[in-house]
């Protein structure tokens, strides 16, 4: 028989297998992303194919790692753009494109290291549970009255002129999103492994139209704030507001920081913080000419006096 140390190694093994899954399935689905941007421009047809790859591994990969890893990992989906583009398209990388990579690797590296490796919640049964819980529920309503009262009250005035307005609705949309999203892909992880099916659960049904519904919201605007504003702002301002509030979400729902330590916490906020300022650097100041010799003060003071 099993002692109770052995089934804990087991269960251990199982998280950190999982967890390795997860990582994975997130980088594989921010490489197949961010190579989307790059073959839109290369061959227009061949795009939906590969955001689709791309999303289906990120959908996966909720199943097997906390949702405060996957999303924030969407920065790497940047990071590979800005690559392809240096190399296939001949855009050639200046110096904060450069900058803004590697501060993308270090933070990656820096929250993948303190990110939570487990979470509280791994059957679909809990899941249901846990669905009815008043905090859970109260964020649910809270986004859906803010997302009505940005409709109805700032949509007509400020859609046109502020990037928050649309890219808030697409965000806080987007969070419930990703917890519904990652519901589903915990039912169907379970009735693989284990001879319980929950495709046949009216919660599962429930989960999966939500699921639709709310990605048919959250693309409706993300589209329409890349309609109007430029795309080297909306997507870092988007990446930080959706990040962040998947966090909040996730963290309600599936108690992913509950008993992470206090320097794994900081850590990934300093890990977030890095990726924020990569993302930001990526695409804000892509196209800004910054050679390294206009650093060289003394070069320039000695030009000067000559003339």
């Amino acid at each position: 028989m099993k002692t109770s140390i052995d089934k804990a190694t087991e269960g251990e093994d199982y998280d950190r297998v999982s967890f390795l899954i997860g990582l994975g399935l997130a980088i594989s689905s921010s490489v197949f992303i961010g190579s989307s941007f790059i073959i839109k421009k290369l061959a227009l047809k061949k795009i939906n194919s590969l955001v689709g790859i791309g999303e289906a591994a990120n959908l996966v990969a909720y199943a097997f790692a906390p949702a405060a890893l996957v999303t924030p990992l969407g920065a790497l989906s940047v990071l590979v753009a800005a690559v392809l583009s240096a190399k296939f398209l001949k855009e050639n990388l200046n110096t904060y494109g450069k900058i803004g990579c590697l501060l993308c690797i270090m933070g990656s590296i820096i929250f993948v290291v303190h990110s939570p490796k487990h979470e509280e919640i791994k059957l679909f049964s809990e899941l249901t549970s846990k669905l009815s819980d008043y905090i859970f529920l109260t964020y649910v309503f809270t986004v859906l009255i803010m997302t009505l009262i940005v409709k109805i009250v700032f949509v007509p005035r400020f859609g046109n002129t502020s990037i928050i307005v649309y890219l808030l609705i697409c965000s806080a949309i987007g969070s419930l999103t990703v917890v519904f999203c990652k519901g589903v892909a915990l039912g169907i992880k379970e009735s693989i492994n284990s001879d319980k099916n929950n495709i046949f659960s009216y919660v599962f049904w429930l989960l999966l139209t939500m699921s639709i519904i709310c990605i048919a919201i959250q693309m409706n605007y993300l589209n329409k704030s890349l309609d109007i504003f430029n795309t080297n702002i909306v997507t870092p301002v988007y990446y930080v507001m959706f990040t962040v509030l998947v966090i909040i979400a996730s963290g309600i729902l599936f108690r992913e920081w509950e008993h992470m330590k206090t320097y794994d916490i900081l850590g990934c906020l300093c890990g977030f913080l890095i990726l924020m300022v990569a993302v930001f650097t990526l695409n804000t100041f892509k196209d800004l000419s910054f050679p390294y010799r206009d650093l060289n003060l003394n070069s320039r003071h000695r030009s000067s006096v000559d003339t």
